[in-house]
Parts: structure tokens; C-alpha cells; sequence
């Protein structure tokens, strides 16, 4: 069987934490990604650029559902991002106009610390990309409502998210080149 599995999982340590710290985007049609066994071996973003938006804790999530279909014999991903943006702007509002015009690939730092001391990051949309999918724009009704931007980014892709390799001292500073972030 070409499918055979290789190992199984035991309990592990009580040592990890749920959440996104901050999101990162590109314009797919900017980046060349290279991978190996589920990780990211080399990333080229050249002449691109990455947008970082860190989010208040609980305001984010990372969501991969996996689909499989006995009858057609078929398995994707969707994977999906939830963001909240405190604050409605008109700047923000021309930036989310362009994020939902693009299709994206969408970095996740999550709050999970790995083996090595790093927070994890992900990413996601490597072969068709995120879309932004729905949005609000909500001023809230009571003095502590949340005023701002909920938006979801959603993809669809044949295998599950990479994962981006250690980093020395801030995300994406072992590139083999100059990672620019706004």
C-alpha cells in the first residue's frame, strides 16, 4: 500500500498555549516557496515584501480543516484565518479593499512555543492562496463594544500548512535574503 503509516503518539506534555501573536501576508504571485517532509526548506520573496499585523491576544486563530471522501477517494485542507482590527480607519479600510483583491499567502506566528524556544509559524496558501472571504466593519453599540475589523481568510489547498523552520532572533531572519517587513 503506498499509504502505509509510519509511526504513532503518545501523550504528550501540558506545555503549549492557543492563540495568534501576528499575521503576515505577501501577494502569492511574489513568493516561491520550497518544501520538505511539511516544512518550508527555502523561502524567496524577492522583489516582495511582507505585511506584518500583530494582533491583542484573543483576537486571532488558525483553523485547518481537513476533507476526506471515501467515495471519490479525495483529502484536502482548508485553511483558515480569523483576525480582529481595534479601530475603524479609513486607512484600514483601503489596505483590507486591497488584501480582499489579492490572492495571499498568509504566515501565522502563533503564541506556541516549539522545542527549540520559537513561536511557531505557519503557512498557509501555498499552492492557491488565501482569499479574504468575509469581513465586518463594526462600530459596537456599548462603551466597551469592540469597534473595528473582523475578518476571515480562507484557502483551500491539497496538502496542510507548512511549517516555517526555526528562526535565530526574530521570525524570518534565517532567510537567504533580506525579508522586509512593514
Amino acid at each position: 500500500m503506498a499509504c502505509e503509516l509510519t509511526t504513532g503518539r503518545a501523550l504528550d506534555c501540558k506545555d503549549i498555549v492557543g492563540g495568534v501573536r501576528a499575521v503576515y501576508f505577501c501577494q502569492l504571485e511574489d513568493a516561491t516557496i520550497t518544501s520538505s517532509g511539511g516544512a518550508i526548506t527555502d523561502l524567496d520573496l524577492s522583489p516582495a515584501q511582507l505585511y506584518k499585523y500583530n494582533l491583542v491576544r484573543g483576537t486571532g486563530s488558525f483553523t485547518e480543516t481537513l476533507t476526506a471522501s471515501a467515495e471519490n477517494g479525495t483529502v484536502f485542507y482548508e485553511p483558515s484565518v480569523n483576525v480582529k482590527l481595534h479601530k475603524l480607519s479609513v486607512a484600514d479600510q483601503n489596505e483590507i479593499k486591497l488584501l480582499a483583491q489579492n490572492r495571499l499567502l498568509v504566515f501565522v506566528e502563533t503564541n506556541a512555543i516549539n522545542s527549540a524556544s520559537k513561536r511557531v509559524i505557519f503557512c498557509l496558501g501555498v499552492t492557491n492562496g488565501m482569499e479574504l472571504t468575509t469581513g465586518t466593519a463594526n462600530s459596537g453599540v456599548a462603551f466597551g463594544d469592540m469597534n473595528g475589523y473582523d475578518l476571515t481568510f480562507v484557502g483551500m489547498e491539497d496538502s496542510p500548512a507548512l511549517v516555517v523552520a526555526d528562526y535565530t532572533t526574530t521570525p524570518f531572519d534565517n532567510a537567504d535574503f533580506t525579508v522586509t517587513i512593514s
